[in-house]
C-alpha cells in the first residue's frame, strides 16, 4: 500500500481501489505476478498479473464505484494503459474492477472491438443446451 502511495497520483480512493483489487487478485483469486504501475497521466494505478502462470499479462484498471466514466475517457484508458497483445489481430483491452466502498470488486472487460467468447470449460453444459433444443424440437 505505502508503495502505492508513492506513486504520482493524487487520488486517495483510487490508491485505495487499486489496493483492494490488488488483495482480491493476489489472495482472493490466487492470481500470479500482481504488480501494480503507475499511469500518472491518467492518474490510475493500474494491475499487471496472470490468472494461470502459463497466461498473459492482463491489465486491471481499478476504479472507485463514484467515478463517472465517459466513452472519451474509456479509449483514453484503452489506449494508455492497455498491453500491446502478442497477436496484432488482437483487439486492445483492460479490465475495469468496480471497487464498491464495502470492498467488494466486480470486473467488466473492455476491448476495442468485438471479441468472440472462448467455448465454455464445462462441455456438459454445451450438451445439455443442445439437448434442450432437440427436445423442444420434438415436442412441437
Amino acid at each position: 500500500f505505502t508503495e502505492m502511495m508513492s506513486l504520482d497520483i493524487s487520488d486517495s480512493a483510487q490508491i485505495y481501489a487499486a489496493f483492494v483489487v490488488y488483495l482480491d487478485l493476489l489472495e482472493g483469486r490466487n492470481w500470479h505476478e500482481v504488480k501494480h504501475v503507475g499511469v500518472a497521466e491518467l492518474q490510475l494505478v493500474c494491475l499487471h498479473a496472470r490468472e494461470k502462470e502459463q497466461d498473459g499479462l492482463q491489465v486491471m484498471v481499478p476504479v472507485p464505484v463514484h467515478i463517472l466514466l465517459s466513452h472519451e475517457r474509456l479509449r483514453e484508458i484503452m489506449k494508455k494503459a492497455s498491453l500491446p497483445p502478442d497477436d496484432p489481430s488482437t483487439p486492445l483491452s483492460v479490465t475495469l474492477a468496480i471497487v464498491e466502498s464495502d470492498s467488494t470488486v466486480v470486473y467488466y472487460k473492455v476491448t476495442d472491438g468485438f471479441v468472440i467468447p472462448d467455448p465454455p470449460d464445462n462441455t456438459e453444459d454445451v450438451d445439455n443446451k443442445q439437448w434442450r433444443k432437440k427436445r423442444k424440437k420434438l415436442l412441437k
